[in-house]
């Protein structure tokens, strides 16, 4: 394959269910490489080819760097050989692969090795039907065996003792009497004491297991190390080697998994889970250190909640973690997550951390991290968390080096001061005398802005504006209602608005004069056209956003500027590029001139401030918007298919106006301006489809027309 086409460098590929973990790999119908993605996002999947570390390399490539010279094949030569249009190709492989870079991939390929998946060497004499054994062993007649086993030589085999496959004993380990041994690895010179039962495990070599010893599933114990009778070591816990664990001692303290089984740490809203399920005291505690332990040793960082009790408690397990580490704490106390991000950049922090009840699930808590510039962290600082985390390599300084924890000063002045500063139109709009109705989600927004309006001379009826530590999120169904009332409320009051911000004070829902309430896309097109109106330029806005936009702001001789569906990728955006606005079409507007972050509280205000410079009312906003028709519907697809079905899309010669911003967008022709975005959902097993079309019925016609078209791709 490599000499018939005279390549450079060909890469052995091979196609995996999910392809984040691993270099993605595009080629062509010949396998000429186009393009390589270095451990994706599920919204840049086009593929589920990976590169697998073989390689075939002409000795002239080499040539490129100097003796001693430290350079990485996928990062440094490859992606300059691609760029410089040295022919590389890919060769898909149909052979086994597996990365055992990980516990459970590990003890997967002992499994398949000996379950006959892989064409490996010879495993020895079969002794038994599945039992195969590298030399002489010492098996008691009453004992059972049940395969596939593999066991090296000088293996004994105690009485009464179960061995149940998939297991491998290596070279002289010993197993005492009435022990059992079920789906484990063993290492050599290892004893097994009586009665003991290993369920899932892996022990390491030159280990003393004494009498009725548990190890559950996932466990591993590292080398030289005794567990002393009566003991237990929980599911998914790592023992360090060297280690000595008292008889009767239950270890859970090392890797804990949750309720609902985790792929990792990070999810869209950070480390999310259930309060003393998933997230407990012990949990966070060790979630900070692993934070902490990626930032300099004596670093400062800032962090805060919400209202809520649950918050309140992780909240200080997160500090007791972070200050072991050797890592100082700014207490911001309670306060909106914009607060928090402004304070992080303000203080010129190392980072930052947020605790709020999910907005989604009251049982349910988000620990936000934040980098130095107080935008979410990216995936690559997220993995180096989850490394050490995982591993367990925190770092533990000494008692004159633990971190300080302080209260920050001055929170709401500086915050409050910056926010008015952008405020150009105070004098307009304290004359204008604007009456709204805010409804405060009985979050911490409610001891921030209603001073800010104020000040403004804006006229604010409070709803549900006592901050409570009991109140968390709402369902969908609580939160229609409130819409409701609200729009009943705004024309009875004859107020101009009405606003609902969520409790985090990130995102905003409306209903206008006239007591519609707005839909959020909608609500997106016409603060954009509000925006450019005033003050023509970039926008940015993502890519199922309505197609309107570009029009609009195109007309006043402004520029859009498509973005990836995450927040993390629209804030990144905004402090990068500095547009006027980016919005996120689901309430979210980030307003870079004064921070690169979502924020409620400062939208309310550049709303108000807009709508008296336009010398409008919303509604009359709201009429001269064109209208939106853009339907969305989630579509479930198993996580080891997903990266099949994206790659699929992405062949699908249908798809030649396709646009990979994020996920596969299809123009449906050229002329109607209809489309169809499919967008992986980066924690859930589902696609969320989108479509755009002339009216709400062709575009719910169109979104179930993809849905079903998913449906028979993943179908086997």
């Amino acid at each position: 394959f490599h000499r018939e086409r005279n390549a450079a460098v060909t890469l052995t590929l091979v196609h995996v269910p999910n392809p984040l973990e691993y270099g993605v790999v595009i080629t062509g119908e010949d396998g000429r490489i186009s393009k390589f993605l270095e451990k994706p996002s599920w919204g840049e999947v086009f593929s589920d080819t990976i590169n697998t570390g073989i390689y075939v390399i002409e000795p002239r490539v080499l040539e490129r760097f100097g003796v001693g010279e430290v350079f990485d094949f996928s990062k440094d030569l490859f992606p300059r050989l691609l760029a410089e249009g040295e022919p590389l190709y890919g060769y898909v492989a149909e052979g086994y692969w597996t990365d055992v870079g990980s516990i459970a991939e590990y003890a997967r390929a002992n499994a398949d090795l000996l379950r006959g998946k892989v064409k490996g060497g010879d495993l020895g004499k079969e002794l038994l039907p599945g039992v195969w054994t590298a030399g002489d062993v010492d098996i008691d007649e009453s004992a059972r065996l049940t395969g596939p086993i593999f066991l090296g030589e000088g293996v004994k085999i105690g009485p009464l003792a179960e061995i149940i496959g998939p297991t491998v004993l290596r070279d002289y380990v010993s197993v005492d009497v009435g022990a059992v041994i079920d789906s484990s690895i063993v290492w050599r010179n290892t004893y097994i004491g009586e009665r003991s039962d290993l369920h899932g495990a892996i022990v390491g070599r030159q280990c003393a297991l004494k009498s009725h010893v548990i190890l559950e599933e996932g466990s591993v114990i590292g080398d030289h190390t005794i567990v002393g009778d009566h003991a237990r070591v929980r599911a998914q816990v790592k023992v360090w080697p060297d280690k000595q664990i008292e008889s009767g001692a239950v270890i859970g303290s090392s890797l804990i998994w949750g309720a609902q089984g985790r792929r990792a740490l990070f999810g869209r809203f950070g480390v999310t889970g259930i309060v003393n399920i998933d997230l407990t005291p012990e949990f966070v505690a060790r979630l900070g250190a692993a934070y902490a332990s990626t930032l300099k040793q004596g670093a400062t960082i800032t962090m805060n909640r919400d209202q809520h009790r649950s918050s309140r408690m992780l909240k200080r397990g997160l500090m007791s973690g972070i200050v072991s580490a050797g890592v100082h704490v700014a207490d911001l106390s309670q306060a909106p997550l914009p607060i928090g991000r402004f304070h992080t950049r303000r203080l010129g922090a190392a980072g930052g951390v947020h605790v709020r009840v999910s907005p989604f699930d009251v049982r349910v808590c988000d620990v936000k991290f934040f980098d130095r510039q107080a935008l979410d962290m990216d995936r690559a600082q997220e993995r180096k968390v989850e490394t050490i985390f995982f591993r367990e390599d925190l770092r533990r300084v000494s008692y004159e080096d633990v971190g300080r924890i302080f209260e920050s000063p001055r929170v709401g002045e500086a915050y409050s001061e910056a926010f008015l500063a952008e405020v150009a139109r105070r004098k307009e709009t304290a004359e204008a005398k604007p009456k709204i109705v805010v409804n405060y989600s009985h979050g911490t927004p409610a001891q921030f802005l209603p001073q800010l309006l104020n000040v403004l001379g804006v006229e604010a009826v409070a709803v549900n504006g006592v901050v409570s530590e009991n109140i968390g999120s709402r369902s969908f169904e609580e939160f229609q209602e409130e819409q409701r009332q609200l729009a009943v409320l705004v024309p009875a009051l004859g107020a101009s608005l009405g606003v609902i911000i969520d409790a985090g004070g990130e995102k905003i829902f409306v209903v206008d004069d006239r007591g519609r309430v707005i839909n959020d896309m909608l609500f997106l097109t016409a603060f954009v056209s509000l925006t450019v109106r005033q003050a023509p330029g970039a926008v940015a806005v993502p890519v199922y956003a309505p197609s309107s936009i570009e029009q609009i702001v195109l007309a006043q001789g402004g520029r859009v500027q498509r973005v990836r569906a995450s927040a993390e990728a629209q804030m990144s955006l905004a402090a990068r590029e500095h547009p006027l606005l980016v919005g996120d079409g689901f309430g979210g507007f980030i307003f870079p001139r004064f921070h690169p972050s979502f924020d409620g509280l400062f939208a309310t205000v550049r709303l108000i401030e807009l709508l008296v410079g336009a010398k409008q009312s919303l509604s009359e906003v709201v009429d001269e918007t064109p209208p939106v028709h853009v339907a969305r519907l989630q579509v479930v697809c198993p996580w080891e298919e997903k990266g099949r079905v994206m790659r699929m899309l992405a062949q699908d010669p249908k798809t030649e106006r396709t646009r990979q911003i994020d996920g596969v967008k299809h123009q449906t022709d050229g002329e109607s301006g209809e489309w169809i975005l499919v967008l992986p959902d980066a924690d859930r097993p589902l696609f969320n489809v989108y479509a755009e079309a002339k009216d709400d019925d062709r575009a719910w016609m169109l979104v179930h027309e993809y849905a079903d078209k998913l449906e028979r791709m993943r179908a086997p």
